[in-house]
């Protein structure tokens, strides 16, 4: 239990740091300076051993059953920590322009058919897998903070689909609706396949 109750307090704190990492991408007029600071995010979580989805999916095969339970506590944690920071967010003087470029990134989204959403999604997470793979094996500085940035400005200047900051934009939003969840359903599937496709190809065929 007091296991499950760290997971899932690391993932929350998590959500919080994709959440602060929307939150300057969409105060960014220039969407390669946006890209690069929401990499911000992404290095915190590295850095002091957060629990992200898209970053511990890939694991999946390498571990046992019972590991999919600690996937499910980080997606909910992941979303509670984004829907604080998607909420508090519209309380300051900053929320509602946060909140109107938020409701029309997830209107496109919306308007999008489920396969391209999943594709979009795959890349998000072969993506992903790299940065946090990548972070972790590197032992040269300068390979590491590449190696967290250049997977996330790929993934937002190519329009992927990150399940964990998209909980963001739909909270910001206020995009939450049956079909928001089922889109954030198919995009948490296509962040896992693309996230297991390197560990797998890793495992059977890379000696």
């Amino acid at each position: 239990m007091k296991k499950n109750i760290d997971l899932f307090l690391r993932s929350v704190l998590t959500g919080m740091m994709i959440g602060l990492g929307g939150i300057v991408n969409l105060s960014c007029d220039n969407r390669y300076i946006g890209s690069f600071l929401f990499a911000t995010g992404l290095f915190v979580i590295l850095t002091f051993g957060f629990t992200l989805f898209t970053g511990k999916v890939g694991y999946a095969v390498e571990n046992k059953l019972s590991y999919l339970i600690d996937l499910l506590i980080i997606w909910f944690g992941n979303l509670v920590g984004t829907m604080f920071d998607g909420f508090v967010i519209q309380l300051t003087r900053v929320g509602g322009a946060i909140s109107e470029k938020a409701a029309g990134l997830c209107e496109t989204k919306l308007a999008d058919n489920l396969l391209s959403i999943f594709v979009l999604a795959f890349f998000c997470g072969m993506l992903m897998f790299i940065a946090a793979d990548g972070y972790k094996n590197l032992t040269n500085p300068v390979a590491q903070m590449l190696a967290v940035i250049l997977p996330v400005m790929v993934f937002i200047l190519c329009g992927f689909e990150h399940c964990v900051a998209n909980m963001f934009y739909f909270t910001a939003g206020n995009m939450w609706s049956a079909q928001s969840f089922l889109y954030l359903v198919v995009m948490s599937l296509g962040n896992a396949a693309g996230g297991i496709t390197i560990p797998l190809a890793r495992k059977a065929f890379v000696k």
